[in-house]
């Protein structure tokens, strides 16, 4: 079986103890739920407030974020300012963080080539998304691309034919439960999370490649001005 097959999952690298967004950023340098860690640079964690009222999931960080440390720094993550912008969303009101942790990349040369986490890296990598979950009260939840699709949808979920569409979260993940309860304090206490929404879009990545990058840009707008309106 190659390595690439399994993987021991981010769990036992997550501090049962954490109460805030700090602690698990600080907790995840240290995972190796699965052998990205090994040739990426560093975990990149996600970025935002506590309170912020909009989630937004993409895929992994790019060779950018690798180096910085920050999830959204790249090409694909100016594109996605200039597009929050465009749909009215306030950036202060937003977490941004990805499905996957670690770059996965092949080395061309000197150059490292994105390529797309397997499905045993979203596996291993959801325990700290659900952790992240934990720990936020978004209105609006929003997927970017198929990737982070599927690791809160399921392998079922297709962007390109539910895409724009406002969903029930976390009634529309595949796992609601790993989502439906949330800690109050650090004394152990839970209640039901807040019911939102979550709609799913193209990752801004998509856009740059795209044969025409008006048409597609413009598509991630008004599905992001589906979200800004979709706030209460």
């Amino acid at each position: 079986m190659a390595e690439t097959d399994t993987a021991p999952g981010a769990q036992q690298f997550i501090p049962p103890q954490a109460d805030t967004l700090d602690e698990l950023r600080a907790a995840a340098t240290g995972c190796r739920g699965c052998e990205l860690y090994r040739d990426a640079s560093q975990t990149v964690f996600g970025r935002g407030d506590e309170s912020a009222r909009v989630v937004l999931v993409g895929e992994q960080p790019g060779d950018m974020e690798d180096q910085k440390g920050l999830p959204f720094v790249g090409p694909a993550g100016r594109l996605l300012r200039r597009a929050v912008d465009d749909a009215g969303l306030d950036p202060g009101h937003i977490y941004l963080t990805n499905a996957v942790k670690h770059f996965r990349f092949e080395l061309r040369g000197k150059r490292r080539i994105h390529q797309t986490p397997d499905r045993v890296h979203i596996t291993a990598c959801r325990p700290w998304l659900v952790a992240e979950f934990a720990r936020l009260r978004p209105e609006i939840v929003v997927v970017l691309g198929a990737t982070a699709a599927k690791a809160l949808l399921g392998p079922t979920f297709r962007v390109t034919r539910q895409r724009g569409e406002l969903l029930p979260w976390p009634a529309s993940a595949q796992h609601p439960e790993d989502f439906a309860r949330v800690p109050v304090d650090n004394a152990g206490t839970v209640a039901d999370a807040l019911e939102a929404r979550l709609l799913a879009t193209i990752h801004p990545s998509a856009v740059l490649r795209a044969d025409d990058q008006d048409a597609a840009y413009d598509g991630l707008v008004a599905d992001l001005t589906v979200a800004a309106r979709g706030l209460a």
